[in-house]
């Protein structure tokens, strides 16, 4: 029986960084867990752009069709800011998750104990925070036709469409609705029915498919309400589910709840493949972090976790994907911290090799 297969991204700026550490501790599950995988490398965002001239080689998008799971570390950075928008780094990753049609992006926001305090509310509003955003990803305002810029009565005018369909909104509720009922079975849907007739189609098609997920309690919320019962009161909600832009910008919110962007991964899922996996891409929350590229000082722990969501919804692998996550968790409580998480006295800074010399530790304690 062949290993599972992994196609890995670094891109540009500190993803090239993260990349190794997590590149480290998917040798140690090879080692000591027998879990090994198949890993290519590749070139996305800026670094493809450099090379070839597109942010995203049709070869690569060919290898990421194939593989079991894509790992991304990030795109983007100052240098390509110039750029013509049909070829800036961040097309190369719009265009993986439209190709790959990953249409639920799940994006969780968890609160550490030992970080509690790095968020930006009250601690205990905070504390034991664990929220999951399912944004829908293939569609809406960042993909609909007509779309562009140009002249109309001496003036320019952009213009973005936003578009949703009934099955593009119904698959993803499905996903929701399935989270949730592996969770706490709450799923709050988040639109703008008050002003938008794709809210209105939104709630009504969330509605339709709750028909089918009676055991789970839904509740509506307008986006921008919602934007503010996350920083008023985040622990009433469990599984959140949104469209493209509101989930952008909802889950960057969430983000910062946690304390630190460095902390949060992401997953990207579309329909399953032959062999019963949903094809899938996972990529840590933060940027390409430009002003601390090269300085040793980037948080790898977003895109640890990142793997640890590819362990446990690509691999069926949850144990060793709770495994993973336990380690850091562990690491974190032990007071060991980057740059972006140092606190009191009690804590000990380390770099980014530092941390995954860490995270590994405490792997290696937890045979």
């Amino acid at each position: 029986m062949s290993n599972p297969s992994l196609l890995i991204l670094p891109g540009d700026g500190i993803g090239a960084e993260v990349m190794v550490e997590v590149r480290r501790i998917i040798d140690w599950f090879g080692a000591k867990r027998d879990l090994a995988f198949d890993v290519s490398e590749d070139l996305v965002g800026g670094a493809a752009y450099d090379k070839h001239g597109v942010p995203l080689h049709d070869d690569t998008m060919a290898k990421a069709q194939e593989v079991d799971a894509v790992l991304l570390g990030a795109v983007g950075g100052p240098k390509y800011d110039n750029l013509d928008f049909s070829v800036k780094p961040e097309r190369g990753l719009l265009r993986l998750r439209k190709e790959m049609d990953l249409f639920a992006n799940l994006r969780p926001a968890q609160c550490f104990d030992a970080l509690a305090d790095f968020s930006s509310l009250k601690t205990d509003i905070v504390a034991g925070l664990d929220i999951m955003i399912v944004r829908e990803l293939t569609s809406g305002v960042y993909f609909g036709e007509p779309r562009g810029i140009h002249m109309e009565d001496n003036l320019r005018v952009g213009v973005n469409t936003q578009r949703y369909t009934e099955a593009e909104i119904e698959r993803g509720a499905r996903a929701a609705f399935e989270l949730a009922m592996k969770r706490d079975k709450r799923l709050c849907s988040m639109e703008k029915a008050n002003v938008m007739e794709s809210g209105i189609l939104w709630r009504d098609v969330v509605t339709e498919v709750h028909a089918d997920y009676p055991e789970v309690e839904l509740s509506h919320m307008y986006a921008d309400n919602g934007a503010m019962q996350l920083v008023r009161a985040p622990k009433q909600f469990d599984v959140i589910y949104t469209d493209n832009l509101f989930g952008d910008i909802l889950s960057d919110c969430a983000a910062m709840l946690t304390g630190s962007l460095g902390m949060l991964p992401s997953a990207s899922l579309g329909a399953p493949m032959a062999n019963g996996r949903p094809k899938a891409m996972y990529e840590p929350v933060h940027g390409s972090a430009p002003d601390i590229t090269g300085q040793g000082k980037a948080n790898p722990i977003a895109c640890v976790l990142s793997f640890a969501m590819a362990l446990r919804y690509s691999f069926d692998k949850g144990d060793e994907a709770t495994r993973l996550e336990q380690a850091v968790e562990k690491v974190l409580a032990d007071g060991v911290r980057t740059g972006d998480l140092l606190g009191d006295e009690d804590t000990t800074p380390v770099s980014t090799s530092g941390m995954g010399d860490a995270i590994l530790a405490a792997l290696d304690a937890s045979l």
